[in-house]
């Protein structure tokens, strides 16, 4: 049977996009919700958990080195980037079936790798679609195509994390890593093949062998991207906004999860309780992107940004107000119960931190784009969204140690103030344009057969 063109129409395209980035939600849930949590209730300190959450956004910090290599290295049979997006999503689901026989109570070190190598497949892949997305899709259609694939990265993130705690106690938590593998495969299976990309405009090859000629092309490629992000003041300045916390970040992060556990909710509310909050951020995400299309990048991501710190204050003023200072081990036979208010209160703000980051993801990787050269894609967006990443490690880690050294009500006002640094970045940026029009040979209108 004969798939039709995803990338030909705006419909496909969008759908493409949003599948696609659903396979990187996925894993993404599942490990920094659904293990994150059985860490916790399992009795691991949240320092350990939040050095964890770090590790695994390191390959998502480097992965602006896999970008020359996506930009460079392709198959005129598979397409530019497919063979990437195929290749890496089949090596996802292999390194999850590895990671199953793995316990990581008593061998945490071990796991660690093999899940921050499971993120080194999921980063290149994340090149390859970000890549194909700057190349195919059409300026006016960006921010609602944005909105879209952070919005499938939530849904993905929901069915990983959420999905599985609802489903642990039925099928085993041992067992979920298989069905995540699963479900990668399946959309691998129906996404990329329905996909067609013509090859991009040839590049003439130095002399010699292949590997000279890849390294001759490969410098040629990190010339052009260092021009690229020299070529405006807004893809200079975005590199500064990249390294920056866009808002608050601890309330997505490992304190959230930790802070359920401890406040008494058991695994189907966590789940429950994730499950909304992706939902409502996924359907944010497209919104956010829906609005900044219309009035500006710059002016509805200010306001996002300062509306992701809110509930982080009231949480926090309200932990202290009750005396929920400091990490409490759950497995501590009389450990204190938490008030019905304060957690009637933890959901509602968790909720309500989600609109807002959904608001802001819809909005923030959008201005990315706008500033990125397309001939140098995958290197240039990739080095945007690496440092993004990076910026998730750092924060990850330090609120892990800063939960234990100062506790939750300290942690959430010191990420709410850090996150409204950016927010001096953004007037200077000026015209989020890039300088080259997208590349006409980055996808081609499926053939009528006669």
């Amino acid at each position: 049977m004969r798939l039709p063109n995803l990338l030909a129409t705006r419909r496909g395209r969008l759908a493409a996009f949003f599948l696609l980035y659903l396979t990187e939600g996925i894993p993404s849930g599942f490990t920094g919700t659904a293990i994150a949590t059985q860490m916790r209730r399992q009795g691991l300190d949240p320092a350990l958990i939040g050095t964890f959450i770090g590790a695994l956004y390191l390959p998502w910090a480097i992965k602006w080195a896999f970008g020359p290599f996506v930009d460079v290295l392709s198959s005129e049979r598979w397409g530019r980037r497919r063979l990437w997006i195929v290749g890496t999503q089949a090596m996802m689901a292999i390194t999850l079936l590895v990671a199953m026989a793995v316990d990581f109570k008593t061998q945490l070190p071990l796991f660690t790798g093999i899940i921050v190598v499971l993120n080194l497949f999921a980063a290149t892949q994340d090149a390859a679609i970000d890549a194909l997305a700057v190349n195919v899709l059409h300026r006016e259609e960006r921010g609602l195509a944005n909105g879209l694939m952070f919005g499938g990265q939530y849904l993905g993130i929901a069915l990983g994390g959420s999905g599985v705690l609802l489903l642990t106690a039925a099928i085993g938590f041992r067992q979920s890593f298989l069905l995540v593998a699963v479900a990668i495969a399946v959309i691998t299976l129906l996404v990329p093949l329905g996909m067609k990309e013509a090859p991009g405009p040839p590049r003439a090859r130095p002399g010699g062998t292949r590997l000279r000629a890849v390294g001759a092309e490969l410098r040629e490629f990190a010339g052009g991207t260092i021009a690229a992000f020299r070529g405006s003041r807004g893809a200079s300045l975005a590199i500064v906004l990249a390294l920056l916390p866009m808002g608050a970040y601890a309330l997505s992060f490992s304190l959230q999860s930790n802070l359920a556990v401890e406040l008494g909710l058991n695994d189907r509310q966590v789940g429950t309780l994730g499950l909304l909050s992706t939902i409502l951020a996924a359907l944010f995400c497209v919104v956010g992107g829906w609005l900044s299309d219309r009035y500006g990048r710059r002016r509805t991501l200010a306001i996002f940004i300062a509306g992701t710190t809110i509930p982080s204050f009231i949480l926090a003023y309200h932990l202290q107000r009750f005396g929920w200072i400091v990490p409490i081990d759950p497995s501590l036979a009389n450990r204190p119960l938490a008030a019905p208010e304060l957690v009637s209160l933890f959901w509602l703000l968790a909720l309500s931190y989600s609109v807002f980051q959904g608001l802001m993801y819809g909005v923030g990787t959008a201005i990315f784009m706008d500033v990125t050269t397309p001939r140098v894609a995958a290197s240039q967006f990739t080095a945007y969204m690496a440092l993004t990443n990076l910026v998730y490690s750092y924060s990850s880690t330090w609120q892990g140690h800063a939960m234990v050294r100062w506790g939750y009500p300290a942690t959430l006002v010191l990420d709410g103030v850090f996150g409204l640094v950016c927010l001096f970045v953004l007037p200077f940026m000026g015209a989020l344009r890039h300088a080259e029009p997208p590349d006409p040979g980055a996808a081609v209108p499926e053939r009528v057969a006669p």
